[in-house]
């Protein structure tokens, strides 16, 4: 059921020969397609480190996606709100269980996705699933208390909230630490400069930069490791590690919901 940018989506959660009685277990499965327009390329972080740079374009939170909703129960509208007035109802769930849903892209990625264009800013494909548990929904957040209720004929209409959407660099020690980790047969395999290159990152990046941990939202500029390289210093191949980092632009031009199933208990 593809649903285009502000439209209204509209899904059955159970029917009259389906009771709910495990809210806390029940939730929404949303598959989202988008494109999204940067204003770098990265094309100036050396091969080494391609693979093991990563950004993260997602949600904080699955149930920061719903803008607004309409619950409908055997036929009658039982309640219509928007979802982001709900302020303490968000602040609980994302401080204490949040659950961030998005896709991972690496700079080897990025730069297959943009190719050959030449006009800025660059346009990519993303996908990812987000799951919504039903409770994170402010009018369900109650019924964990009283996990025995029947609901029966339950429906529900909701819009996707556009500004919800965030994206940040990942810490690049911890992706590139993941990267090697999982590769590590084919790296020792590979170049020993690339090995090397790799070490010196290691070795020296606690000492020349800081990660910050946050998250922007799509549309606005984040300072971003844009070039990342190994310079040599001396002829016996000492080498420095030079990191570039300004800021960038990421921004999300069109979307589509391809999928939405509830998955009811």
């Amino acid at each position: 059921m593809p649903a285009l940018f502000d439209k209204e989506i509209i899904i059955s959660l159970s029917d009259t020969d389906h009771d709910i009685t495990q809210i806390q277990n029940s939730f929404l499965s949303v598959v989202l397609t988008a494109n999204i327009q940067l204003d770098d390329k990265f094309d100036k972080i050396d091969e080494s480190y391609k693979d093991g740079l990563v950004l993260f374009v997602g949600l904080k939170s699955g149930s920061n996606l719903i803008r607004e909703y309409t619950i409908y129960h055997r036929g009658k509208t039982i309640d219509g709100s928007l979802q982001n007035d709900a302020t303490t109802e968000s602040f609980i769930h994302n401080t204490i269980k949040p659950k961030t849903c998005g896709t991972y892209v690496s700079i080897r990625e990025i730069e297959e996705l943009i190719g050959n264009q030449t006009a800025v800013p660059y346009t990519i494909p993303i996908r990812f699933r987000v799951s919504i548990p039903l409770d994170d929904i402010l009018i369900f957040s109650a019924f964990t208390d009283y996990p025995n209720g029947l609901f029966g004929d339950l429906k529900i209409k909701f819009k996707i909230n556009p500004h919800a959407f965030v994206f940040c660099q990942v810490n690049p020690i911890i992706s590139m630490a993941k990267y090697y980790t999982m590769n590590k047969e084919e790296l020792l395999g590979s170049s020993q400069q690339k090995l090397m290159d790799i070490d010196l990152m290691f070795r020296n990046w606690s000492l020349t930069f800081q990660y910050t941990k946050q998250f922007t939202q799509l549309g606005c500029t984040a300072d971003l490791i844009t070039g990342l390289h190994a310079e040599p210093l001396t002829e016996s191949g000492l080498k420095n590690l030079i990191c570039d980092i300004k800021p960038v632009t990421i921004s999300i031009k069109n979307y589509v919901i391809t999928e939405v199933t509830a998955n009811m208990a």
